[in-house]
């Protein structure tokens, strides 16, 4: 940016909750006392208790994500484990019967139906669901099971391999998958993949218990299994799991064959009879791995340059960030995997965290969170904390959409003409390998819920069967039957946000909708996607994407539309 700006940013002055307050249940019940025992006695009285119970809620959200970044930061530290535990087990469970209780007085103060619907009908419509679904039993269930699934990232966050006598985390090995020495690939493959089955036993014991308490969970709200309880609790108002089935269909039908079209290129290119599965990542052209960057600094300023470059508001967001020491991209020993970007709700910013190694691939992760933190900054003035709270479908349109606007601009990354349409090239045949992948995993959830008394050797059988379905990647696994049948444990939300993940595939499809339009129309296409993502949960989703200029569908046809657009896109490069 042509001119460096600092701006500190802290958080916003509360009129309700005192400044100072420590955040333990001897300090917070008197505050849940006073909002369950306040007097309202008119619409305007119901709106001031609203906007002071959202404060109190901001602040609880804002302490418990500083634990969990803190404690992902550093999962070797047993103290900043603690400190996010005796959130989990000590203030949540104690939180849960008095939002309860706040939301019963809420629906039956007499004035709630008098609220503007423009303003609260989606919100008024989440709490009357959770009503709904509360039970007591439930607390110290939804507890455990907090806890537990942290056990997951304590797990594969020390996971690592030795090559040629380094240490390197599974990230930072994986890097060498992208190498051109077939029998590094391989290598570095087989290490990983042995790396990861030593805990495979763990991991099936660890999800064979979160399954259980996830049943018990399903049951005592009333229902049949956890698939139907999930669906309820994510608000998924706007379609059912018949919809998921025709998804996973259309993906089948309508993306698999090209899948299926470039892999045949792929064999082809690097001169083998079969794919393995180290022959997925490398680059076709010979050439070495894309090095968009040398470091993790680095990353962040040639984000923001990008950024700027599409519009100045955007870029500024991400030097915020900076300013405010809101970003740990670096990987690590010791460090959880995968990457996020956790809203801080009283700050109005948000922390983005990832495991970078200087791929490609970071440089995509770090576009899709900076999706996420554009949406942050762009709803953090919404009046109540819950407008801010929206489902994954638009939190993801948010990212994903971002990944293909940014593509324009990676000349930052890239000064070479031919490693810019490689990089694009590779990002547009991610986006359609993403939606077979993301059909399989959801797929998966279904069966496991909808059948729970399965065990461990169903389970695998029929996670080979599906991932068969949708092509298994297009390698051949006859000589890896272990490595493919254990592939699910490496997907984190299937242990720890359980039905977290079509919505990348509907969001995927979403995006280059998105896409489509900015490319037609630069300005038009962003400014309509910016105005989708400053209505944070205020509408529905069909109206949020609606607003994006474009449609809520999964449907076969609209998929096929989709999928040529980017097979065109594919083939000017």
């Amino acid at each position: 940016m042509s001119a460096h700006f600092t701006n500190m940013i802290h958080k916003k002055t509360r009129q309700y909750i005192p400044e100072n307050l420590d955040i333990k249940w001897e300090t917070l019940e008197p505050l849940f006392i006073e909002l369950t025992e306040r007097s309202i006695n008119s619409v305007e009285d119901l709106e001031q208790w609203l906007r002071d119970r959202s404060e109190l809620e901001a602040a609880l959200e804002e302490d418990f994500a500083w634990r969990y970044i803190r404690m992902t930061c550093d999962t070797a530290s047993s103290e900043l484990l603690q400190k996010f535990q005796y959130f989990a087990t000590e203030i949540e469970p104690k939180i849960a019967p008095y939002s309860n209780e706040l939301n019963k007085k809420l629906v039956n103060s007499g004035f709630a139906d008098q609220l503007p619907a423009e303003k609260y009908f989606i919100y008024l419509r989440g709490v009357k669901r959770a009503l709904e679904l509360f039970r007591e039993e439930n607390i110290p269930i939804l507890t455990e099971i907090q806890v537990e699934q942290q056990k997951y990232q304590s797990i594969t966050g020390s996971m690592s391999v030795t090559i040629d006598d380094k240490e390197f985390t599974l990230e930072q090995a994986a890097v060498r998958l992208k190498d051109t020495d077939r029998r590094k690939r391989q290598e570095a493959w087989e290490k990983i993949t042995a790396r990861r089955l030593q805990d495979k036993d763990q991991l099936d014991d660890l999800f064979n218990h979160l399954k259980g308490l996830r049943h018990k969970v399903a049951l005592n709200a009333g229902f049949e299994n956890f698939r139907d309880y999930m669906f309820q609790a994510l608000g998924r108002f706007d379609y059912t799991p018949q919809d998921c089935y025709a998804f996973h269909e259309a993906i089948q039908k309508e993306i698999v064959p090209i899948l299926r079209e470039q892999a045949e290129k792929r064999k082809a290119a690097l001169g083998v009879d079969k794919l393995e599965p180290w022959d997925l990542d490398v680059d076709i052209s010979g050439k070495p791995a894309l090095k968009p960057f040398q470091n993790g600094n680095e990353l962040i300023e040639k984000s923001i340059q990008c950024f700027s470059n599409i519009n100045r508001y955007l870029g500024e967001r991400l030097e915020i960030m900076k300013d405010n020491n809101l970003f740990d991209v670096e990987s690590r020993k010791g460090k959880a995997p995968g990457g996020y970007n956790y809203p801080l709700s009283e700050t109005g910013a948000p922390f983005i965290f990832m495991n970078s190694a200087n791929t490609f691939r970071d440089l995509t992760t770090m576009v899709h969170e900076g999706g996420h933190a554009v949406h942050t900054f762009l709803t953090a003035d919404l009046e109540l904390n819950d407008f801010k709270h929206c489902p994954s479908e638009v939190a993801e349109l948010a990212s994903m959409s971002m990944e293909l606007i940014s593509m324009d601009n990676w000349n930052v990354y890239f000064d070479n003409e031919e490693d810019l349409k490689r990089a694009k090239r590779d990002q547009l045949f991610d986006v359609l390998k993403t939606l077979p992948w993301v059909a399989v995993v959801d797929q998966f959830q279904h069966w496991i819920y909808t059948n729970f008394d399965h065990n461990n050797d169903q389970r695998t059988e029929t996670w080979l069967q599906i991932f068969d379905d949708f092509g298994a990647n297009f390698a051949d696994w006859s000589t890896h039957t272990e490595a493919e049948a254990n592939l699910w444990q490496k997907q984190l939300h299937i242990f720890e946000v359980p039905f977290y993940y079509i919505e990348y595939g509907m969001a995927q499809l979403g995006a280059i909708a998105v896409w489509k339009n900015y490319k037609e129309n630069p300005e038009k296409g962003l400014q309509q996607y910016l105005d989708a993502l400053k209505l944070g949960y205020t509408k529905t989703i069909k109206e949020i994407y609606e607003t994006a200029g474009i449609k809520f569908d999964f449907g076969a046809g609209y998929v096929r539309e989709l999928a040529e657009f980017v097979k065109a896109e594919m083939d000017k490069l």
